[in-house]
């Protein structure tokens, strides 16, 4: 079931007193006057310590009083005294702007107020901390199990969980979700879902569910959607997860911060975006152990974090074509054409055309190949060649009649509720929100090039495809630029790693949350030491799993090809929301 809208925000012309927003610890701890219990400040944030019954009323404040209204992620995890959800707040006009939320609960009956009423982003968070970790959301409108089956025994991330204990999942016949609580008789939300009254006034129940998925190319992956139909038109979505659900956060959980974690980012995005996620867990574990990234190095990764985005894009554009009009011999062929250029230039720098594993912690694991001209002069060659491929996708696409009567006003999401949603990348961007943190909140060689954030106002689906193909092209004038910089760089100055220690133990309880501007918007990654080296909890926060709680919000009131349209402007990747 779709969750409830967000609360309306009160216009109380923060706009014209930017400059007079509390932004430290202490100012945002003075604002939350008795809400705060004690401070438990992150590494690089400052963390607020909050009762279970207070968590509306202190993500209300920190919204609507400091402006922080991006709840980018929600960490939930159990120690050896308590458990513990973490909300991570941002503002997204200065993504610099950040704030953690620490609610503690009882071993015995662990639970606090839910997010939802705030931030209906929440929803899917909590969900997975309630299915994995244990914790109730009190006042959740949809608090049950997210990526295992509802007859499932115990939460695999608490302390105590049996993993020898047999689990049964039966089959149960499918049930339409809206014929009990809103197709019944009398039921005067009835008319709402597009029921109809007969002669004696009593409503017929005609609504059908159908099931898009599990294994179905429209879903881009191992999900599946509970469609819930009234005619034609989706009166109800449900995005059924956890199909392909590895256990990727507890496997970094084993793994040492040095040498053993950066191979797995690879595989939450199968789509050619890894080197983007292995720079977030860089970029999160740097930060942990104070490690500064040498100039040169900041050079390479930003270079090879766009030829990762590009061969994302590719992807998403070409199979997009497939989505709306099935088009496989021109657009999707063009797209895998251009997309082997790209491959065949990470191959040539990284060693692997999709699990890279190029970048390491302190920066890359080696130099641009020899001979570097060669190299240099092959990816000039792809960017000089970007304008036309560009110009071939809008005549094949954007332009394309079929195209914008598919996509144009469907799949709408105002930039308001994107926010609520947590929604970023493209998705955020195709409504208008102005929010990319290789911008607002600096890192790699970004700050020192001359590139453009695209942004779209149509809120719908043609205007995510638009931002995907402006993204492209902006990506090759990064790759210029930085073919330029890497060219002429003192050959006594080419450091590709800092002095980084063979073994990396950062302090006992030292917390950090740190996020870059994947392909599909942001990508964080939350880490808690222990002392020792590696991590007592791991959590990637993807951008799909964010927008797949949206998505809901997006189709409701649609027909059945707009439900599909939708759902590929989004372009989910599985690995990223399963995890």
């Amino acid at each position: 079931m779709s969750l409830e809208p967000p609360e309306p925000v009160a216009d109380d012309g923060a706009d014209a007193e930017v400059e007079a927003l509390p932004t430290t610890g202490d100012e945002l701890a003075a604002l939350l006057g008795g809400l705060v219990r004690e401070r438990d400040d992150h590494v690089h944030v400052p963390g607020f310590v909050v009762r279970p019954d207070a968590v509306r009323e202190t993500l209300r404040r920190l919204r609507d009083e400091a402006d922080l209204d991006h709840l980018s992620c929600v960490t939930a995890q159990e120690y050896e005294d308590r458990y513990e959800s973490i909300y991570h707040l941002k503002s997204y006009d200065d993504p610099t702007r950040e704030a953690s939320v620490v609610v503690p609960s009882p071993k015995g009956a662990p639970a606090n107020e839910s997010a939802v009423p705030v931030f209906p982003g929440a929803g899917f968070h909590e969900r997975e901390a309630y299915d994995l970790v244990g914790i109730d959301y009190e006042g959740h409108p949809d608090l049950r199990r997210l990526l295992l089956p509802e007859t499932w025994q115990g939460h695999p991330l608490s302390l105590d969980y049996d993993q020898d204990r047999p689990q049964i999942v039966p089959f149960r016949e499918h049930a339409n979700p809206l014929a009990e609580d809103r197709r019944v008789e009398g039921d005067p939300s009835a008319g709402e879902v597009g029921g109809h009254d007969d002669a004696d006034g009593r409503d017929e129940t005609d609504t059908m569910l159908v099931n898009v998925g599990p294994h179905h190319p429209a879903t881009h992956g191992v999900l599946h959607l509970k469609a819930t139909l009234d005619g034609e038109q989706v009166v109800d979505v449900d995005p059924d997860l956890g199909y392909i659900h590895r256990c990727q956060e507890q496997m970094c959980q084993q793994g040492t911060y040095r040498y053993q974690i950066m191979p797995y980012p690879d595989r939450w995005d199968w789509g050619g975006a890894g080197l983007l996620n292995e720079w977030a867990y860089a970029r999160a574990a740097e930060t942990l152990a104070d490690v500064e990234v040498p100039d040169y190095a900041q050079v390479i990764r930003t270079m090879a974090a766009e030829l990762s985005r590009m061969a994302s894009h590719l992807l998403a554009v070409g199979a997009y074509a497939l989505d709306v009009m099935g088009d496989f011999t021109a657009t999707f062929m063009y797209a895998m054409r251009d997309r082997e250029k790209v491959q065949n230039l990470l191959e040539d720098l990284t060693g692997q055309r999709l699990m890279f594993n190029y970048f390491r912690l302190g920066g890359v694991v080696w130099d641009l190949p020899e001979p570097r001209e060669a190299y240099l002069e092959k990816l000039r060659a792809f960017v000089d060649g970007v304008p036309a491929a560009l110009e071939e996708y809008h005549d094949l696409l954007s332009a394309n009649e079929i195209v914008q009567l598919r996509t144009v006003d469907t799949g709408v999401i105002e930039p308001e509720v994107a926010k609520s949603y947590g929604c970023t990348g493209p998705v955020a961007r195709g409504s208008g929100v102005d929010y990319d943190l290789r911008r607002d909140d600096p890192y790699g060689w970004y700050p020192e090039l001359d590139w453009d954030v695209v942004v779209e106002d149509g809120c719908d689906n043609y205007a995510r495809l638009l931002v995907r193909l402006g993204e492209l092209e902006e990506s090759a004038r990064i790759l210029e630029q930085c073919a330029d910089r890497l060219e002429s760089w003192p050959d006594d100055d080419r450091t590709i790693q800092a002095n980084v220690p063979r073994t990396i133990r950062p302090d006992d309880d030292a917390e950090v949350y740190r996020a870059v501007e994947a392909a599909k918007g942001e990508l964080g990654i939350y880490i808690r030491s222990d002392g020792t080296e590696t991590p007592a909890r791991f959590k990637i926060r993807g951008p799909s799993f964010s927008h797949l709680g949206a998505f809901p919000e997006m189709v409701e009131g649609e027909f059945v090809p707009d439900m599909i349209a939708t759902l590929g402007s989004l372009d989910t990747i599985m690995g990223e929301v399963d995890r």
